[in-house]
């Protein structure tokens, strides 16, 4: 009986990306590229290629952001989609190899492959640029997939993200910034303040209940001035408004307020009591 011939692959696979799918992937290539400009920092300034790079080619992590470009495009693209049939199980390599190559060769080749790995990533975000430029997203449908991306604090994607997603933007930044709040009465156990008053109490500059650093010198007291101001001006600026007036905050205002007040929200989660 004749051997049985192999299946062949199965025809490629365009895949028919949403506008959300779009953002997601062109956000996932960056982080891969910023992965790989971390094996060579001089990648990301222009300085690369004046020596070796500090990771040695048979570093583990060399392995593992192979593995998350791999998995990357994987799932931005697809499996039978030509782009991961090109790239898949790509190498951070560039040239041939040979037996007994001489270990500074391969490193070599190694530190070779790093620009042209991120100018293969570039390449598949440039990709999705044009289908989002083909599908002519507007500024809203562009800034709600960012939303989706935000690395939010907790509580404030907690009191925010549902609302926001349901376009209720001037609410989300309000709940949000409430959360902030409540979130300053629970760490600095005042809850017999509230608004810009809390915010000047817990903060102050010369005898903060909660510091963001040592208070050692004036640098560390003008960024603890600074923070307590901040904190007061989500007060002032974003809850007060929309707590006693009808706002009509846009997608794109509503994301650099929420952005802000998460920011706060990491930086309170980092202060310690004084």
């Amino acid at each position: 009986m004749p051997p049985r011939r192999p299946s062949p692959p199965p025809p490629p696979e365009i895949k028919h990306f949403t506008p959300d799918e779009i953002e997601q992937g062109i956000m996932k290539l960056k982080r891969r590229i910023a992965e790989v400009q971390a094996l060579d920092p001089r990648q990301a300034t222009g300085l690369a290629q004046l020596t070796a790079p500090a990771v040695r080619y048979e570093d583990q992590q060399v392995r593992n952001t192979e593995h998350a470009i791999d998995r990357a495009i994987l799932e931005v693209f697809g499996a039978n989609s030509p782009e991961y049939r090109q790239y898949r199980h790509h190498n951070i390599w560039h040239g041939g190899m040979s037996f007994n190559m001489p270990e500074d060769e391969i490193q070599q080749r190694f530190a070779e492959g790093i620009p042209q790995t991120i100018t293969m990533l570039e390449g598949l975000i440039h990709a999705l640029e044009e289908k989002r430029a083909d599908l002519g997203l507007d500024t809203t449908t562009r800034v709600r997939a960012a939303f989706q991306g935000l690395d939010l604090h907790p509580r404030i994607a907690d009191a925010c993200a549902d609302l926001y997603r349901d376009r209720h933007y001037s609410n989300a930044v309000l709940n949000a910034s409430i959360a902030l709040v409540n979130f300053v009465k629970e760490k600095s156990r005042r809850h017999d303040l509230d608004g810009a008053p809390l915010m000047r109490t817990v903060f102050s500059r010369n005898n903060p209940i909660l510091a963001f650093n040592d208070l050692s010198d004036q640098t560390d007291q003008d960024e603890q001035e600074g923070m307590m101001h901040l904190f007061e001006g989500a007060v002032l600026a974003l809850r007060n408004p929309r707590a006693h007036t009808l706002l009509d905050d846009s997608p794109e205002m509503a994301l650099e307020y929420i952005a802000l007040l998460s920011m706060l929200a990491k930086r309170l989660e980092q202060a310690t009591r004084r």
